[in-house]
């Protein structure tokens, strides 16, 4: 398996200097080979481990999901993006077996989560591509966010002292995952009509609006998100810099305020700062996470070899740190990688499209996709405090999966879109 996604990734990389299709394909195609073999040698590690039959269904599964989503968007998406198809696969199949490594039940639910939400989701690039009207709408997406956001507030329950979740009967979500897109289609359509001052206090009044019921409402991972995000859209629509470090240096100063006024945000600094000081307790979580990374090296302990479930919220928050207790060091790097290739095609398009609205959208959710990843992992590694956000494709999620499978089907339509001008 690490050899198999040491060269997956050397692949990922070797992309970029093909310069016919050709030879790109012939890339890509070998990455599928490399793909199908991790994703067959954890599962039959797994299954020669458990002895759990019902494995071997949810492999099948598996793999016909990966065969069908390969070839649909090959067919109905020939300009889409090959590479990032394949990435998408590759995190999602790491996501998959660790899931599984670490219950059943949960992998199986994560697998039926992908499933509908890529049925759902492959009709967006062709939606894109014939309502012209997205780049019109830009209030619509700004009070949407806003109405969203403060329902949340009103209405929504604590968990584990945030307010996250609405709930609609026996159904369950979490708005701030999707308000994350639309609030880069505000940004982006605001900036379309224009850079000057004017449209910069209107874009900044209505992030604010955002990152306040996000506060209000505790989420401040999220909070942290929306406003990194807002800095830099603004920074590379503008080009002046005093945006930019003002955005910073305010945002420091609200964040010295947030750790004077949450106690959990305290709690998460002083874990980061000494995690062995109060490792019984504030502490605790993190120090699993270094002990199960420290314990990987490089090669890993192997699948089912290590103890993963020491780590609280192992799944979501640290599934980083899972994978590289039992995988090893050189595939955490290369997930880390993997991601860096998927930012940088995320990249590429913005680079490539002439529509200055695309070009901003892309930008905005290469962020997006950026912040959450460094934040995930930066927070498992001890780099950063932990922020509670999960690691896209890979850590179990509903909301943030299909969020992401979103995203991803965005950054495709705008693949397919990037040669169109302004209209």
């Amino acid at each position: 398996m690490i050899l198999f996604m040491t060269i997956y990734t050397y692949q990922s990389f070797s992309y970029f200097g093909k310069k016919t299709e050709e030879k790109r394909k012939k890339v890509v195609i070998r990455q599928n080979i490399c793909l199908f073999s991790i994703h067959f040698f954890a599962y039959i590690t797994e299954f020669l481990i458990t002895g759990n039959e019902n494995l071997i269904l949810l492999y099948g599964a598996q793999v016909v999901y990966f065969i069908l989503t390969i070839t649909f968007f090959q067919i109905a998406y020939p300009e889409a993006s090959k590479m990032l198809m394949s990435h998408m696969c590759m995190l999602l199949a790491i996501g998959f077996f660790m899931l599984t490594r670490l219950q059943f039940g949960m992998a199986l639910k994560q697998f039926i989560i992908v499933a509908g939400g890529t049925l759902l989701v492959s009709v967006i690039p062709y939606i894109m591509k014939k309502m012209k009207i997205l780049r019109k709408m830009a209030w619509v997406y700004g009070v949407l966010g806003i109405v969203l956001l403060a329902i949340v507030l009103a209405t929504a329950e604590s968990t584990n002292g945030a307010k996250l979740f609405l709930s609609l009967g026996p159904i369950s979500f979490q708005p701030s995952e999707f308000v994350k897109i639309t609030f880069v289609f505000f940004v982006a359509a605001v900036f379309e009509q224009g850079t000057g001052f004017l449209q910069v206090l209107k874009t900044a009044i209505v992030a604010a609006c955002h990152v306040l019921l996000l506060v209000f409402s505790k989420d401040l991972g999220g909070a942290l998100i929306f406003s990194l995000i807002y800095i830099l859209m603004v920074y590379v629509a503008t080009k002046k810099s005093i945006y930019l470090f003002g955005g910073l240096l305010l945002g420091s100063g609200a964040a010295c305020i947030a750790y004077q006024l949450f106690d959990h945000v305290k709690t998460r600094v002083t874990a980061w700062i000494d995690p062995w000081s109060v490792i019984d307790t504030k502490g605790y979580q993190i120090a699993q996470s270094l002990f199960a990374i420290g314990t990987g090296r490089w090669l890993g302990v192997g699948l089912y070899q290590g103890s993963p479930g020491q780590i609280p919220i192992v799944e979501q928050d640290f599934i980083f740190s899972a994978i590289v207790e039992e995988l090893g060091g050189i595939v955490g790097i290369c997930v880390i990688l993997i991601c860096l290739g998927c930012l940088l095609l995320f990249l590429n398009v913005a680079l490539q499209s002439k529509s200055n609205f695309y070009r901003l959208m892309a930008l905005g959710l290469s962020c997006t996709y950026g912040i959450q990843v460094f934040l995930t992992i930066g927070g498992a590694m001890k780099f950063i405090p932990s922020t509670g956000v999960t690691l896209p494709l890979i850590s179990y999620g509903k909301n943030s999966m299909l969020s992401t499978l979103i995203v991803f089907s965005i950054i495709q339509g705008l693949y397919i879109l990037k040669g169109e001008k302004e209209s």
